[in-house]
């Protein structure tokens, strides 16, 4: 079943079959970001995370683009003039749905990449758990041909998943680069032929709702949050949010996948999902 919502004047969002589809949606404007969008998404994210609808969100665009980044007009030249109240205030709703919020989600996320996408769109793209794009998707960050350095947290981000040659390369030339490139840089899991985009991100999402959903949030969590310690520290954290996992599961995973494999014998490791009641 599938329905569609307008969540202000910048975010659609279509409901199918357990994927919340959030779609940017400034195509006139190739989905650039401005204080509106970013504010819709906030609200659009709260959602969400408590609607039954959703088990896992797709992050794309209308039309012709993923994003172009942010919008000069209506982001920057909208905070110039203003308090500096003001101005923060915008920045930190950016700030909330591009990383804050997406780094940690309680629910998995895919951005699927279906055409531009450059600057400051590099942030919620890398903060996704996982991404798709068209093979012939536009990626780049342009912002040192016009004068600028690249915005936001764009340069953290980019930190995390490109090692430091590669980096600074797109950073210091300006370089455009397609989905493919992208694939091989480790910016995206997968760069796949246009008409197949949205296939292939349904069938990924799929994958996702198979799974136990509260064992999925804190595998997602404790690979994010490990990745900063040190070994030691992740030995405890890891051992604790094991046991955490297991004491807040309600479908008790791990009991039922031990019984399943030990005792019934009907579920092997890697051949699958332990069967799921319901």
């Amino acid at each position: 079943m599938t329905s569609t919502q307008s969540w202000g004047d910048n975010v659609l969002v279509e409901f199918e079959d357990g994927i919340a589809w959030v779609q940017l949606n400034r195509p006139d404007k190739r989905n650039a970001m401005s204080v509106g969008l970013a504010e819709d998404m906030n609200k659009v994210l709260d959602a969400l995370e408590v609607d039954d609808r959703c088990g896992v969100i797709v992050l794309t665009g209308v039309g012709d683009a993923f994003s172009a980044g942010m919008d000069l007009k209506d982001f920057f030249r909208a905070t110039d003039g203003v308090s500096d109240v003001e101005r923060m205030r915008a920045y930190r709703s950016t700030r909330a749905w591009q990383w804050r919020t997406l780094m940690h989600y309680a629910k998995p996320t895919i951005a699927m990449v279906n055409g531009w996408c450059f600057g400051g769109a590099f942030t919620p793209l890398i903060c996704c758990d996982l991404a798709i794009a068209s093979e012939d998707a536009t990626f780049g960050l342009s912002e040192i041909n016009w004068g600028v350095i690249p915005g936001g947290v764009v340069s953290k981000a980019i930190s995390t998943l490109l090692n430091d040659r590669k980096a600074m390369y797109y950073v210091m030339t300006g370089e455009k680069f397609d989905g493919r490139k992208a694939e091989e840089l480790g910016l995206i899991n997968e760069a796949v032929p246009a008409d197949q985009l949205r296939a292939r991100t349904v069938e990924l999402a799929k994958v996702l709702l198979a799974k136990n959903p509260t064992v999925l949030r804190q595998a997602r969590l404790a690979y994010k949050y490990a990745r900063y310690m040190d070994w030691e520290q992740a030995a405890e954290y890891l051992t604790a949010k094991a046991d955490q996992t297991t004491f807040v599961d309600p479908e008790r995973g791990r009991e039922e996948g031990l019984k399943q494999f030990l005792d019934d014998k009907t579920y092997r490791p890697g051949h699958g999902t332990y069967q799921r009641e319901g």
